[in-house]
């Protein structure tokens, strides 16, 4: 893999390319919550205490709590977590309500890669006025990046779960790790990426009771284009009991093994030290400075204390350096197994994905999405592919949303889905 020497270029060219890859990274952030009240930020080395510890597997019954306290006391995991089911409710706090409907932070258990269960964190929103027969139907909303420490959750700032313009009930995982005080998101795991959003779908089916149907679409953007297909390619496994008629992949992080020279080789960089210091929570066998040089190393202890603006600031100087890496992982085991393990596009189902890329996306750019719509149609994945003539990242979503509102809209009425595989 080619990496272009910036160092040798002259010193306004580097602070130039140090500038447009931190504007470039910085359209990956779709709201984050800088709250100062939180008792302790996530550390980079794994979740405090390891939340494990004093867990059981077994179900008992369990009637979720109604809080009322502080925000920042929500997001206190209890201590052992209840024994409980993924996707069991463990407390709920209401947010907001208005004509429209109402909408609550959430917490749930779920299980990471590693096969813990875990108390995860989120938002839903629950549309007002009488369901339609059989029930509201469900999307579950994987976010894109916002950070790894908890303090970036996007519960903590009280919004609704965006809205695709299909009337359903809407939910929005945090993510394992992001959300609870002390710990730190796995970032781009397929297993606890793909679990949170799932076991968010059967959080809000509970939360919801007789008016929720089990019929369920996937949407993310960016990391959450990641998580949506991780959690489409687990859904028949994880949780059969839910339908899931569709997945909408709007420029998914895929294509661990490559880059794409330019600036995509500075963006890699960055997100790849982020999945390496999450995935040292969750697996023993990764070292983050086994790979990053020492000043990187120093550097990234950032990851377990800001979110992403903070993140981009502090570690694009060294991005666009060189020596970045000390010892490259994508040519370096166990790296090299890990970005293999957590990609996705290998696994075809029985239900559609529409793949969305924008041409002038800098983040994750087309020939990324062109090679994973390749991958996707190589296993005989059903997939219709939309690309966006002169959409960066952020235009992306806003431009795609009214054929992503008809598409879900056609998923939840029972329309086949458009193949556009040869």
């Amino acid at each position: 893999m080619l990496f272009r020497r910036v160092q040798d270029r002259s010193a306004m060219r580097c602070r130039r390319t140090v500038w447009v890859v931190a504007a470039v990274l910085s359209l990956v952030a779709v709201g984050c919550s800088e709250d100062p009240a939180e008792r302790s930020a996530g550390r980079p080395d794994g979740a405090s205490g390891n939340p494990a510890d004093s867990v059981a597997t077994t179900t008992t019954t369990f009637e979720a709590e109604a809080f009322t306290g502080p925000t920042d006391d929500f997001y206190v995991v209890p201590n052992p977590l209840p024994e409980v089911a993924p996707g069991d409710l463990i407390r709920t706090q209401e947010v907001a309500a208005d004509a429209s409907g109402r909408t609550l932070r959430i917490m749930y258990r779920s299980d990471d890669a590693a096969g813990r269960p875990r108390g995860v964190t989120g938002t839903v929103t629950v549309p007002a006025g009488e369901p339609p027969a059989g029930g509201w139907p469900i999307v579950t909303v994987a976010p894109g990046t916002v950070g790894l420490a908890s303090r970036c959750a996007l519960s903590r700032n009280g919004g609704p779960v965006l809205d695709v313009g299909v009337p359903a009930i809407r939910v929005m995982t945090d993510y394992i790790g992001m959300g609870p005080v002390g710990e730190t998101m796995p970032y781009l795991s397929r297993t606890s990426e793909g679990n949170s959003v799932l076991d968010a779908a059967r959080a809000a089916r509970s939360l919801a009771g007789d008016d929720a149907s089990a019929t369920v679409a996937i949407f993310g953007h960016s990391q959450g284009g990641h998580g949506a297909q991780s959690a489409h390619e687990l859904a028949e496994d994880r949780a059969p009991e839910l339908d899931v008629v569709g997945t909408v992949s709007v420029a998914p992080a895929a294509m661990f093994d490559r880059t794409y020279g330019g600036i995509d080789d500075f963006v890699s960089r960055i997100v790849t030290t982020m999945s390496l210091y999450g995935a040292a929570t969750e697996r023993g066998d990764i070292v983050p400075t086994d790979y990053v040089n020492p000043e990187v190393a120093e550097a990234s202890a950032v990851l377990g204390t800001d979110c992403l603006d903070t993140v981009i600031t502090t570690l694009v100087p060294f991005a666009v350096r060189p020596d970045y890496w000390k010892a490259d992982p994508f040519v370096t085991e166990p790296a090299v197994s890990l970005m293999r393990e957590n990609d996705v596009g290998n696994v075809a189902t029985d239900a559609p994905l529409l793949l969305i890329g924008g041409t002038a996306d800098e983040r994750v750019v087309e020939q990324r999405v062109f090679d994973l719509r390749d991958r996707l149609c190589s296993v005989e994945q059903v997939t219709q592919f939309v690309m966006l003539d002169g959409a960066d990242h952020s235009a992306e979503v806003p431009r795609a949303m009214p054929q992503i509102s008809a598409w879900i809209a056609d998923r939840f009425a029972g329309r086949p889905a458009k193949n556009e595989c040869p």
